[in-house]
């Protein structure tokens, strides 16, 4: 239930899908390719570039993670599909400058997508609240929504070329 991110990046790391449950990153699947949604996404991520700056200038480098969740809230978890945006593990790779593009390995073979295409792209690891094992770890959707109908299914690796 990992997936590697490889290849022409400054370093190599290792996704765990099963805990972006706790992730203040995440986004519910309904919500995610909505109109209203972008506007608030363009100020939160004005935010958490913001809150990268600063822990990079105090030395931290911890991952927002959300505070104890109640009772009510772990069910309400479990009633959603979740997205996550890929941007800020990529950017924590450190795509080389002369990478030209990145390959998703899935269980059917390789799909390619170009950098910008993958940057603004989001993973599908829960639905229902729960893992994806049957078609898992996770799923791509492109952050414009236009496989919506249909993602990319099976994604175990990442490779930048």
């Amino acid at each position: 239930m990992i997936v590697p991110i490889t290849g022409n990046v400054a370093y190599t790391i290792t996704l765990d899908p099963t805990v972006w449950i706790f992730d203040d990153r995440k986004v519910i699947l309904e919500d995610a390719f909505s109109g209203g949604q972008k506007d608030s996404e363009k100020s939160d991520e004005l935010e958490r570039a913001s809150e990268r700056f600063n822990r990079a200038i105090n030395g931290q480098t911890k991952p927002p993670v959300n505070r104890s969740i109640s009772k009510m809230e772990g069910k309400e978890i479990l009633k959603h599909s979740y997205l996550m945006p890929i941007r800020d593990f990529l950017e924590n790779a450190e795509i080389n400058t002369d990478a030209k593009d990145a390959s998703l390995i899935t269980a059917n073979g390789e799909e390619h997508l170009s950098l910008e295409q993958l940057l603004d792209s989001y993973f599908l690891f829960s639905l229902d609240g729960k893992p994806l094992k049957k078609d898992g770890p996770v799923h791509l959707y492109y952050g414009d929504g236009s496989n919506q109908k249909d993602p990319i299914k099976n994604v175990q690796k990442i490779r930048i070329n």
